[in-house]
Parts: C-alpha cells; sequence; structure tokens
C-alpha cells in the first residue's frame, strides 16, 4: 500500500477555531473552552484513502497571535496544503484571511513554483450573528486562489470532514501532476555512461 505523508498548515486569526478544528477532525471531540496555541500545536490523522492509498496527515494549528507570526517561516517549510479560517460573526478575522493567504504565498510553494493548495473555511456558521454574507466570501476566494470555501460548524462538527477531504484530494492530484512532470526513468541519463564519456577524446 502506499502511504502519502502530507502536512497542511491551519492559519487564521486567532479566536476563530482553528484549535476547536483540530480536535474535532482529529479526536471527533468538541470542547467549549481551549487554551489559546502558543506557537504551533500539532497532531496526526491517518486516513484510509482507497485500496492502494492511505494517507498520514501531519496537521499544524499555527498561532493567530500577531506576535507569533514571524515564526512562521520556519513552520510552513515542507507544508503541501492549508486551511485559512475565520469567524462568520467577526468581519475583522474575515479581512485578515488576505493577510494570512498573502503570507502564506511567500512562504509556502510547490517544488514547481506555484502556491500551495488552500481552502477557505467560515467556521461558527451555527450562530446567528453572522456579519460575513456568502457572496463576499465567494467572491474573495476566487479573487485569492483558493481552492474553494466552505462554511463549517467546528461545534456541530459540519462540514468538518467534508472539507479536509476536499483539500487532501487537492493536494493528492496536485501530487501526481508534479509526479508526471519528474523525467521518466529512460530519460534519467545513466552516470555510468557518463564516466565513460569522460574518459574519451573529443566526447563533448
Amino acid at each position: 500500500m502506499n502511504e502519502h505523508l502530507l502536512k497542511i498548515l491551519i492559519i487564521g486569526d486567532g479566536n476563530v477555531g482553528k484549535s476547536s478544528f483540530l480536535h474535532r477532525y482529529v479526536n471527533g471531540q468538541f470542547n467549549k473552552t481551549y487554551k489559546m496555541t502558543m506557537g504551533v500545536d500539532y497532531a496526526v490523522k491517518l486516513l484510509l484513502w482507497s485500496d492502494k492509498d492511505k494517507v498520514r496527515l501531519q496537521l499544524w494549528d499555527i498561532a493567530g497571535q500577531e506576535r507569533f507570526i514571524s515564526m512562521n517561516r520556519v513552520y510552513y517549510k515542507g507544508a503541501l496544503g492549508c486551511v485559512v479560517m475565520f469567524d462568520v460573526t467577526s468581519s475583522a478575522s474575515f479581512l485578515s484571511c488576505r493577510h494570512w493567504k498573502r503570507d502564506l504565498d511567500n512562504k509556502a510553494m510547490l517544488p514547481n513554483g506555484e502556491s500551495i493548495p488552500c481552502i477557505l473555511l467560515a467556521n461558527k456558521c451555527d450562530l446567528p450573528q453572522r456579519v460575513v454574507p456568502p457572496d463576499s466570501i465567494d467572491r474573495f476566494s476566487k479573487a485569492n486562489g483558493f481552492i474553494t470555501w466552505m462554511e463549517i460548524s467546528v461545534k456541530e462538527n459540519k462540514n468538518v470532514g467534508e472539507a479536509m477531504r476536499r483539500l487532501v484530494q487537492d493536494i493528492l492530484s496536485v501530487e501526481s501532476s508534479l509526479d508526471s512532470l519528474q523525467p521518466k526513468p529512460q530519460e534519467i541519463v545513466n552516470p555510468q555512461l557518463d564516466a565513460v564519456c569522460d574518459g574519451g577524446a573529443g566526447c563533448c
């Protein structure tokens, strides 16, 4: 069975529900009280993706507080996908998503130099006091290069698994397209032939 190791970041402002999302997705639990993440929180989840593939996710919940942002470059290294999260009852957390996405695009790239797959999640959609309308989210998602966006409720476990499935699917499809760009075995120069060539006159 093939095993894929995928490092996925979870970023966004503080108090939008990133830690709750991580624990709901990995452990199936919801806790109303979470301590503020200091630096980074980390969890692993194994998915049996298909008969041939399993996917091991390394999930990195990055602190949303401004003072931790300078440390993010080291956490972003090797990331293959990202969740950007905001709270639909906080317009400030939605406006911050532009900063988070720009920061991500500057610090984490695919081997071909393109942006890593990123999904935009609108949390707390169970609450009546929402202030960010769906059409604004849709326009913002398309304008800023997200693969898609979804409304989620970590509290009610709405779209949590679905959102991660969509992101993993996109990462795996990007991975397979990058693999197809790699040189095939017959295209790789044989080092032994090179060595023979170096010994001969008029070779190059």
